[in-house]
Parts: C-alpha cells; structure tokens; sequence
C-alpha cells in the first residue's frame, strides 16, 4: 500500500472510531460489537506505529493514554470558572428570582435548570473542530493543564461532527464516576488489598491527577458538559447553544429543561430530590440559570460568582457518632474556632473524623457534654459540621462543654466584640498563627500572588526570618537557603516572585494587607475612590462611609487600622521596598476622570469591546455603571439587540443614546 493509500486509511480508520466512540460513550447506542470495534482500533495503532507522519494528537489512538510521568502545568482560564452561590430553601429561590427581575425591570426571564452533578470541574477548549486543551477549575482564576488524561475519557470527543461549530470555543461540564464504575474499581482494589476510594468524586478527582495517562484510561471516567463560552456562538442563550453542542457530539444530559417561573423551577427540584436516589451517578442540588446571555451580562457578577446563576443544595445526609475532644484553632484575624474531634463515621459517602462548631454560641444552643454522641451533617454536603446531640444516650454525670477563656497558641486572654458571636485573641502581633495566617493571606494568589511562599511561611516563620509582610521584601537568597527543601533553584525562584510581587496593582496589594472586613470588592472600590493609602489612611469616617458599598462597619475598621503604629510601620517598610501603594500614575492623572460624577447603563452587544470591558474603562475613567435606567443615568451606552422597552424608557427621561464609537471618543486622549 503506497503512503497516500495509508493515508487515506488511517483518516477512514479515525473518522470511524469517532463515529462509534459518538454512538457508544454519547448516545449509549452501539453499531458494532466490542470485538468489532477492537479490531479496527488495533489496526488504527499498526498503521499510525509504521507510519509515524501521520499521526494526530486527537487520534482516537491517543484515548489508550501513555506511561510519562510529568507534573501538571497552570493554565490562566480565559473566563474565570467561578463558584455558584447556594441556597437551601424555596424562599432563596425566590429571593434570587427578584432581585434578578428588579434588575432587569423590563425583560422576560427565562431560567434553565440543571442537575448539579458531584465531580469534578472541566473546561475543554476546541479550535477548528479539534480538542485543544483541558484545565481544571483550580482556583477558578487557574487551573492544571491536564489535556492528556481528559483524552483518555470516551465521551469527550477529540474531533468533533458536522460543520457549523465555532472555529475556537470552550465548553465546560463535570467528569464523574458513574456508581457501577465507582463499586468495580473498588471491588479491584480490595481484592488487591488496596485502600479503598472514598466516594465516586474523590475517585474522579484522584484519577484526573494522575501523573501517567495509561492510568487513567483503565479507569471509566465520563462527562457531562453544560455551558458553552465563546465568540461567534450559534444562539445568544444557553439552553439552545448547549441543544447545538449536542449535534457537534458533546454529551449533553438529559436532565435540563426551561423555565418560567418559581412554581416550575420548583416542581423540577422536587422531582429530582425524589428521584435523586435512583440516578446512576451521584448530584447534590439543582442550578439555575438565566437562559439568555444578553440578560446574564446585564447582571454580571459579584467577586465570587455570577448574579444570573445559583445552585439548590438537597437537604444533607446525616450520622450520628460520638464526640471524642474538640480543639480550637486561631485564624489570621485572631478568631478562634472550635473543631470537634469525632469516632470517624461513614458520611454523604466520607469519613468524617472532625466537624465545626463554629463558635460559643452554638455549642450552648446544642447543649453539648463531654462524650456525647452528636449528629453529624455536611454544611452543603463539603464542610461537616454538629447540628444536634443525642440526649437520651448521654452519661448523667458527664460536664458541659464550656468554651475557653484563654488562646490556646499563645496564652492570652479572649475577647468577645459586642454584637458578634466569635472570641478572638487580642495578641495581634505575637500570637503565631495570627502572624502566619496574616502573611499566608498577603501572598495569595488574588493578594501579592509570591509563588511558592504560601507553602513555605512557617518554615520562614520557624527559622525566624519572617515575622510580618514586609519582611519578604528583605530576605536574602542566603538566608532562604538556610532553610529546609530550599535548593540554589527553589531560593532564586522565590526571591524573583517575591520581586515581580512589586508591580501588583494597588487594589490587590490593599486586599492583601488583610484589613478586618475589606475584601476583593471593597479593596477595588476604595483604590478606585481614593488613589493610595495615604488617602485611605488620612480619610475620615464621614469620607469612607460617602462611597458606595462603605458602611460604618468598614469605616471603622479602616480607622483602627490605620491608628497601629505597627500596622504603619510595615506599611513604610513595604513602601520602601516598592510596593504599589497608590494607583499607577498612568492610572491617576486627570485624564482618567473625564467621566467623573458620570452614571452610564449598558445595554446590547457590542463590535469591538465586551460589556464587561466596557463597564471596566467607565469605572477606571472615574464613570460609573448601573444596571438599570433610572433619572440618575447620564448615558446608555447602546449595542445591538437592546430591548425596545429601554429605548422607551430612555426617551421617555430624556437620556442621550450613544454609541461604542461615542463613548471611545469620549475618553479619547
């Protein structure tokens, strides 16, 4: 056979295995037997060994994975995979559905619902009809790069059919172990004499990181996929690109339908908390979506998740077990925890051996003794937590549990705050895991982002090299190689992370200072109102409690800050090593409050900007965005496909209409 002959075979051999692969993993209707289909398979991998020019990483050769061992790379996702916010209850269904409708006044609302499977979180990228890429959630601002495993899962498909998808697209879903695959992995190891998986999505979770891809193609992983992202989709809604995706040989469930209204959003939670039981995989909620895309950019999102999604958690499982001691942990703000230590039980399909307290309080309100036997749920089925005691079982002549008076690190003695229901230990600046907790905090990731510092503070800390912030700014690398697992490579690796760590952006280094009740958003919000930290530092609480979002809670704690001494002199230390402590010049001359006191809504699609793009320049030339018209908005900045009732709207209050051409023009230089 001549190589164009082989050629030809070989692309003949892989457009059938697709197909198959499609008919069995998808659509569970097989055309060929397994013999069958291991025959052309094994012909697919004789003709591509002998004919090395030919291959093609999206082979369906490639799903029998390989046996390199190599560690993961971190891919930034090009749209953060953000966490849903959960609820519980009818009512927060409720609650969600009104304030989206408040904030879309004018629109009908579409939601789609959708199971919440428990596995483990994918994002898959595609170019030109070609899987490309898979990264998992990870922190939701990056993940692993784990491509050559997830091409090794029979229901993702490497090539995809037909011709009418985008040229490049991502579209993410969740990889599970179904039960019956999850009960014969395990019935392997146990006659191995193997420990066993714990549950289906620890078993998942485990073969994803596998550094041999061989591994995990012995291991019958499956996919469901249900949210498509990307420029150029066929539809502008959610429920009819996923519709779509199915024809392109994604897996798609079942299980997704439109809404509505809450009394049919209803009815879909109560079929499936009824009938979650009997599903062959495991789910623990339902999500809710809003179906249109224009809708869900007009919402956008808060610093965590989206305002046009949210997540139904199934009431959780409980067991019951005995209290064996609790302990107490010391966090970075000096609030202290109780943990109890529990007899290990079998849990939503875990072991559990320790549950929160959560504070004081609760242990009061469950009047728990020495010795009880408690019950045990998981606080939305992740974080076991005690919610009841079992009296009647309990020894008359065991004790109260009765909270303690003094931090258990460092000896001092506890403080409670009016109106709050923690203790916390005073002993700010030699409490240790206050001091670690502080500096663990400031090189995150969404903080100074120091690779590689998070997992090595209490050895610093230990060998007394560190004892706050800004003592990173002036470690040596010989003082970093006195410490264990520290080679020539790791210490220079630090010390360059810790230098780049200079250019972070005000915003971020306000957040990482830890601040009390100054998060992400309030650390944006205050950079963007007051320049720097000498202006947060010298503002009064009548000035901080003027900006949006800053109540008198923030104000305050603000205040207090900034009245440490100590707290000011890490501060002039960080400013002598080059941290930004105000916003970049570039960012701070007048240019940049040409819209100022200026209220814009935006609205529509838009040629050369996305919406948040859009809603990211008014808010860094000083303007501000609202999600909808009122007498208070100076603009609308209008795309495509807005909706005739704001066009209405808008003309009825007499507000100007521009364009994206207008608004560039405005900011123009």
């Amino acid at each position: 056979m001549d190589k164009s002959n082989i050629k030809a075979r070989i692309e003949q051999l892989r457009n059938l295995l697709h197909h198959h692969n499609y008919q069995y993993y998808v659509l569970a209707q097989p055309q060929i037997t397994d013999f069958e289909y291991d025959i052309l398979l094994n012909d697919l991998i004789t003709l591509e060994k002998n004919n090395p020019e030919f291959n093609d990483p999206n082979s369906p050769t490639q799903r029998v994975g390989s046996d390199i061992n190599k560690e993961f790379t971190q891919v930034i996702h090009k749209y953060p995979m953000l966490s849903l916010g959960n609820t519980y209850s009818i009512e927060e269904i409720i609650d969600f559905d009104t304030r989206v409708r408040k904030a879309l006044p004018d629109d009908t609302i579409e939601y789609v619902c959708e199971l919440k499977y428990d596995g483990v979180a994918i994002g898959l990228t595609y170019k030109n009809g070609f899987l490309v890429q898979a990264v998992t959630r990870g922190d939701g601002t990056q993940g692993d790069d784990v491509t050559n495993n997830v091409k090794t899962i029979k229901s993702i498909p490497l090539k995809l059919s037909g011709n009418n998808y985008p040229s490049e697209f991502e579209i993410r879903g969740e990889i599970f172990l179904p039960h019956s695959s999850f009960e014969k992995m395990n019935a392997e190891k146990e006659a191995a004499g193997e420990p066993l998986f714990a549950n289906p999505r620890n078993a998942a979770a485990g073969t994803l990181k596998q550094q041999k891809s061989s591994i995990v193609a012995n291991r019958p992983l499956d996919c469901f996929l249900y949210f498509v992202l990307g420029n150029n989709l066929p539809y502008n809604s959610h429920y009819e690109n996923l519709m779509a995706a199915k024809t392109w040989g994604f897996k798609i469930p079942y299980y997704i339908t439109k809404c509505n209204n809450i009394d049919e959003i209803s009815d879909f939670i109560t079929i499936w908390d009824k009938k979650r039981n009997e599903l062959p995989f495991d789910i623990d909620g339902v999500v809710i979506k809003v179906n249109s895309y224009l809708q869900q950019e007009e919402l956008g999102f808060t610093a965590k998740s989206p305002r046009w999604a949210i997540s139904y958690k199934f009431k959780a499982e409980q067991a019951r077990t005995k209290l064996l001691s609790i302990d107490y942990q010391v966090g970075r703000t000096g609030a202290v925890t109780p943990v109890a230590n529990l007899e290990p039980v079998l849990l939503a399909g875990t072991t559990v051996k320790r549950a929160s307290l959560h504070n004081s309080d609760q242990i009061k309100l469950l009047e728990i003794h020495e010795n009880d036997f408690v019950f045990v749920e998981k606080g939305g089925e992740i974080i076991p937590k005690i919610v009841g005691v079992d009296q009647k079982t309990r020894d008359i002549n065991t004790m109260p549990i009765e909270f303690i008076t003094h931090c258990p690190e460092c000896g001092s003695k506890l403080e409670r705050n009016e109106g709050e229901a923690k203790h916390y230990c005073p002993n700010v600046y030699s409490c240790p895991p206050q001091i670690k907790g502080r500096i663990e905090h400031f090189v995150s990731r969404k903080a100074m982002n120091i690779g590689g510092a998070e997992a090595t503070i209490e050895a610093l800390f230990e060998k007394g090299l560190i004892h706050n912030s800004a003592d990173l700014y002036y470690l040596t690398k010989e003082q970093i190689l006195l410490v264990d697992r520290f080679a020539e490579k790791s210490a220079t690796n630090l010390i360059e992370s810790i230098e780049e760590s200079k250019k972070v952006p005000f915003q971020r280094v306000l957040f990482g200072l830890g601040i009390r009740f100054v998060g992400e958003t309030v650390a944006k919000t205050l950079a963007n109102h007051f320049k720097s930290i000498e202006n947060i530092k010298n503002a009064s609480i009548e000035q901080l409690t003027s900006v949006q979002e800053i109540g008198d809670r923030i104000a305050i704690s603000i205040i207090e800050y900034f009245k440490d001494d100590k707290n000011l002199e890490i501060l002039e230390r960080l400013k002598n090593a080059g941290i930004q402590l105000e916003v970049a010049q570039f960012e701070n001359n007048n240019l940049f409050n040409k819209l100022n006191g200026k209220t814009f809504v935006i609205s529509g699609t838009f040629e050369n900007h996305s919406r948040e793009e859009l809603k990211d320049l008014i808010e860094k030339y000083g303007g501000k965005n609202t999600g909808s018209i009122s007498k208070n908005t100076n603009f609308l900045l209008a795309g495509e496909n807005i909706g005739p009732s704001k066009l209405e709207k808008v003309q009825e209050l007499k507000i100007p209409i521009i364009t994206e051409d207008d608004f560039l023009n405005m900011i123009k230089d």
